[in-house]
């Protein structure tokens, strides 16, 4: 039997957890600094998420490329490759065997972005990779972007990895001023990771003002050093498809992506604005072949046939 202070006591007791679990609910999945969605909300979660990302294929998608190069336009072929795969978070590669890495393994959303394109008499061939967790609220930031780019005179190479809430850089190039280097950038939106942004959950695009990584793609043909800027984007909706744009004055430059609002979110193409020695240039590129496979274990002469689902040459690309 309690005393009426004991039952005070219990009363206020069972009024403070009731207090504590109201405050969780409207606080407790708040990411300050974010506009990510509360765990329980997050796309990821949805079986239709999961069907589509974690079905054992990658999305292969083939663009016609306009890409400007030393202020012309040259014919190409762009390709985007985007798949599920289990990631170290130590080591930043794929885990050979994820089961044995419990506790370092991460899901990530990969893009391997190429683009071919020839210059006169040379080829240019350059690949972008960029690995995003899937999982954004614990996660909220690329851990490991890499660039390679390929041409007559010679290749270069730049890796961006996030150590200790920075990104470190490692660049190397056959450019004496640009040639192997290390350095460093304060946590920063990449450019590079918004095609991942826009697969996971167009919904929560970083908006308004944002400070900003330039893509690699761009900053390396043009020989810009890699620095973090100030940019600013919107988004424009229309029908079935959203446009979300990126506009950086620095660099006098406009991004704009263009992708479908229906999940998977498919990209449906992009524009680049920007000056080239001076002059007003654009690179743009339309969707043309979309292919689901898994397309490693498609390496026999057998499969060749299919890069002429996705509009590819046998020999090129």
């Amino acid at each position: 039997m309690f005393t009426i202070i004991e039952m005070e006591k219990k009363c206020y007791s069972i009024f403070s957890v009731a207090v504590w679990l109201l405050t969780a609910g409207f606080f407790g999945c708040t990411n300050t600094g974010s506009s990510q969605q509360s765990t329980d909300e997050a796309p990821y979660r949805k079986e239709e998420f999961k069907n589509y990302w974690y079905s054992g294929t990658a999305e292969i998608n083939s663009y016609q490329l306009q890409q400007s190069r030393y202020g012309e336009t040259r014919e190409g072929k762009a390709v985007l490759i985007f798949v599920t795969e289990d990631f170290s978070l130590k080591k930043q590669v794929k885990l050979d065997d994820p089961e044995k890495s419990s506790n370092d393994k991460v899901s990530v959303l990969k893009l391997n972005f190429t683009k071919n394109f020839v210059t006169g008499i040379y080829p240019y061939s350059m690949m972008l990779s960029v690995f995003t967790p899937v999982e954004r609220n614990p996660f909220p930031n690329t851990l490991k972007t890499t660039m390679t780019g390929q041409e007559w005179c010679g290749h270069i190479f730049t890796q961006l990895n996030l150590v200790n809430k920075k990104y470190r850089i490692q660049s190397n190039s056959y450019f004496e001023k640009e040639g192997d280097q290390q350095s460093q950038l304060s946590l920063a939106l990449l450019e590079d990771e918004l095609w991942n942004l826009i697969r996971l959950d167009p919904d929560n695009l970083p908006m308004g003002e944002v400070k900003i990584i330039p893509g690699l793609f761009f900053t390396r043909l043009l020989h810009k050093e890699l620095a973090t800027l100030q940019a600013t984007t919107s988004k424009k909706q229309g029908g079935d498809e959203t446009i979300y744009e990126i506009s950086i004055p620095a660099s006098k430059r406009i991004l704009s992506i263009r992708y479908a609002n229906k999940f998977p979110h498919q990209i449906l193409g992009w524009e680049e604005n920007f000056e080239e020695r001076g002059k007003a240039v654009v690179t743009k590129a339309i969707l043309d072949k979309t292919l689901r496979t898994d397309y490693w274990t498609k390496n026999k002469n057998q499969s060749v046939g299919l890069r002429d689902s996705l509009g590819l040459s046998h020999n090129n690309y």
